[in-house]
């Protein structure tokens, strides 16, 4: 839990708590469950009381549960993919985002412009077709 008090946001805690978020988002679902089917039976209507039991209530979670369960894949989603992002610049030499910014004038894996031998022209566009 360390990750919690990290202010360089080095690390993503998500990945460490979701699951226990995902268990009490369960668990607050089947307790908003009980409270539905008690409330109905509580207004002295039988039918109204059965009809949350059998068909509203269960209808209602699952879709809230669904929803959770969709969000918080969907972060970490985001976050895996920014990993791997990072995993593939430093493989190719570079430096993953939160780490030192490359020097001013320059970018990584080109040339830097107005350095001390004079500006140099960019690079060749690769999908420019030469013209005659």
């Amino acid at each position: 839990m360390k990750e919690l008090f990290d202010f360089n946001f080095d690390s993503f805690v998500t990945p460490k708590v979701v699951k226990l978020v995902y268990i009490l988002i369960t668990i607050g679902l089947g307790i908003m469950y009980l409270f539905m089917v008690i409330a109905a039976f509580a207004s002295r209507e039988p039918a109204l009381g059965f009809l949350i039991l059998i068909v509203v209530g269960p209808l209602v979670v699952l879709i809230y549960l669904a929803l959770a369960r969709m969000g918080l894949e969907s972060l970490i989603a985001t976050i895996r993919t920014a990993q791997n992002t990072g995993e593939l610049v430093r493989m190719a030499g570079g430096t993953a985002p939160g780490n030192t910014p490359p020097a001013p004038g320059s970018y990584p894996g080109g040339p830097s412009f107005g350095g001390p031998a004079g500006p140099q022209a960019p690079p060749a566009n690769p999908y420019q077709t030469p013209q005659p």
